[in-house]
């Protein structure tokens, strides 16, 4: 596998926002998002083997662990992976953009799916058939920077009924957009989901990795 980084700190995002937790961040990734905040991932890494990476995981005795990117699911190993860290008994989420087939991934893995919306560019290269596999402890996240991009998101979410089917999270693109508008667009919707901002890029620099 190639790995950028693997360190403890605290879910910046997510309904796990707050806790401790491993990131186990792969390196590579098949898309450019318009506003994405890690660019660094998209080459380089060091090469480690699955036995390495869970020995690096368990250095940190903590029962929370993420699988993020760049893009997880390029990694032929994350499977593997995600399978070991479970069977260890971590809680394992992996934070996937809406493109990769999540079908594959261990039925304990907490998918937090990442669709794109219109303003991040990759909007065409969503794999609608992945909400077929989401259950209702998965996570599905939209990453908001304009009007247009909530009202895509709100109308993805009426269509698909994702209100009753998967945990909801709007987010703003860090200094994109205000995110008080994005709560009042909310709340005059009465959307059933969870706003959330970007912890680390509150309690360390706006461009921290720390996620």
């Amino acid at each position: 596998m190639r790995i950028s980084e693997i360190y403890k700190s605290i879910q910046g995002e997510s309904s796990y926002a707050g806790l401790p937790c491993v990131f186990v961040r792969t390196a590579g990734c098949d898309l450019r998002c318009s506003w994405c905040d890690s660019e660094f991932t998209f080459t380089g890494g060091v090469t480690m083997t699955v036995d390495q990476v869970v020995d690096e995981v368990e250095k940190e005795n903590c029962p929370l662990v993420e699988l993020t990117g760049g893009e997880p699911l390029l990694q032929a190993d994350v499977y593997e992976l995600a399978t070991r860290l479970c069977d260890l008994g971590r809680t394992v989420l992996i934070e996937t953009g809406g493109h990769r087939d999540v079908s594959r991934l261990d039925p304990r893995v907490i998918r937090v799916m990442d669709l794109k919306c219109p303003a991040s560019g990759e909007c065409e290269k969503n794999l609608w058939s992945n909400l077929a596999h989401l259950r209702v402890f998965d996570e599905v996240k939209f990453v908001i920077a304009s009007r247009a991009d909530y009202e895509w998101a709100r109308r993805i979410i009426r269509e698909h009924g994702l209100e009753e089917k998967v945990h909801l999270l709007i987010s703003t693109a860090h200094g994109l957009l205000d995110p008080k508008q994005a709560v009042d667009w909310m709340l005059a919707d009465k959307l059933r989901a969870r706003f959330q901002l970007q912890l680390h890029k509150y309690i360390w620099a706006p461009d921290a990795r720390r996620v």
